[in-house]
């Protein structure tokens, strides 16, 4: 029997002042989690109804709620941590982490996320134990783990997140063999440029190609 693919959405629980503090800080915290609605819930719309994998929503704080979600996600708690550590939580084998079979995480604030690009990272993994969709901004979008036939190693250790250094020190810490061609770069909505664009393109696709 074929093993399950995961697909993970890292979210933040839906209130003001939680999440996307940078954005809120130029446009406001209203607008801000009013794009943080809209995002997840069309991202969720888009992929979710795909049967090549389970979708999932990874949500912080670990109590949050999310009120309204596709039929068939379900909600998991990021746990604690840095970004790096609750990434990789899902990653680990059982009772730690999901059911045996690759892991893909995606962030809730990328608008051009399309199935076809999780598929892409899907496919990936059947060749590669690892696969990542590098963002403009130096960090990236996606990062998957074939986790067979060993759970993966702590790939996150020393990264510099929130800097145009992360994707650079994740890849650091990994054989440059054991990883895939990179994903499209995507860009995500984190300063007032981006957010207008979005806004007269809800579902802007900026991307490399």
């Amino acid at each position: 029997m074929p093993l399950r693919r995961h697909l993970i959405v890292f979210a933040r629980e839906l209130r003001l002042g939680r999440g996307k503090r940078r954005l809120a800080g130029n446009i406001g915290p209203v607008a801000a989690v009013h794009f943080q609605r809209v995002a997840l819930r069309t991202l969720l719309f888009r992929i979710s109804r795909d049967r090549r994998w389970t979708t999932w929503v990874a949500l912080t704080p670990d109590r949050g709620r999310m009120p309204a979600r596709p039929p068939g996600v379900d909600i998991r708690a990021q746990g604690g941590g840095d970004l790096g550590e609750r990434m990789r939580r899902p990653m680990r084998r059982p009772p730690l982490g999901l059911p045996p079979g690759p892991v893909v995480v995606v962030g809730s604030d990328i608008p051009c996320i399309r199935s076809h690009h999780i598929w892409q990272a899907f496919r990936t993994l059947d060749r590669y134990p690892f696969v990542f969709g590098p963002a403009r901004d130096g960090g990236y979008w996606l990062v998957g783990a074939r986790r067979r036939p060993a759970e993966p190693p702590d790939f996150f250790a020393g990264v510099r997140w929130s800097t145009e250094h992360a994707l650079a020190d994740t890849l650091a810490n990994l054989d440059p063999a054991r990883v895939g061609d990179p994903l499209p770069i995507l860009e995500d909505v984190d300063d007032p440029e981006a957010w207008n664009r979005w806004r007269r393109h809800p579902s802007f696709a900026f991307t490399s190609n």
